[in-house]
């Protein structure tokens, strides 16, 4: 089950002479991702590299910021991705400390720095969640609510025109039950809308 993290976790590493600063954070896109890492060189204008790796909503990044290629951003995105994390931006800032440590040097140290860094995180699950919207006579507005209240959903809306229409998210893993059971419930009377066709009526 995917994962990610409620708050930012720190590490830093010191390989031969060489400070490896790594940062793991919530991140919801790209474009916020890549204004953190702008704010990292300013923070650091020392810096050698602020090399970082991206798992947003499909928006994964790995960026190796002028190490030789594969050593940095690749190796942080695959600690992301083993530990199954989703909007989630790990930044690693190193500054050089005049030793080369070789390509294989540099994968390990990027990939502890993330490792490390994580072992500090609280995993929360993603519990993917589905919108759904229904609508169903007036004598049947009290067994809804009461059915979706007892699902744990949560109601978004309630648009009372010649029926009641109630729109509503519930975790994906339960949403199948509840549109059987409130099917059965109501014996056909009420009607599942399809929220894209929704849409575009509005």
């Amino acid at each position: 089950m995917p994962q990610t993290i409620d708050t930012a976790v720190h590490h830093e590493l010191l390989i031969k002479k060489s400070r490896f600063i790594a940062c793991i954070q919530p991140m919801t896109d790209r474009a916020s991702a890549q204004k953190i890492v702008a704010e990292l060189w300013e923070q650091h204008p020392g810096a050698a590299h602020v090399c970082w790796a991206l798992l947003a909503g499909g928006q994964s990044a790995a960026v190796d910021d002028g190490e030789p290629s594969g050593t940095a951003g690749r190796p942080m995105l695959d600690v992301l991705r083993h530990q199954d994390l989703e909007g989630v931006l790990a930044t690693v800032v190193r500054y050089f400390g005049g030793v080369k440590l070789g390509a294989g040097g540099l994968v390990r140290a990027y990939t502890d720095s993330v490792a490390q860094a994580l072992l500090k995180a609280d995993k929360i699950a993603i519990i993917k969640q589905r919108f759904l919207i229904c609508r169903a006579p007036y004598s049947m507005e009290g067994l809804i609510r009461r059915e979706i209240e007892i699902a744990g959903a949560s109601l978004n809306s309630v648009l009372h025109t010649d029926e009641v229409q109630f729109e509503f998210n519930l975790p994906n893993n339960i949403a199948d039950a509840l549109i059987t059971h409130l099917s059965e419930s109501g014996s056909g009377r009420i009607a599942w809308v399809d929220p894209d066709e929704a849409a575009e009526a509005s």
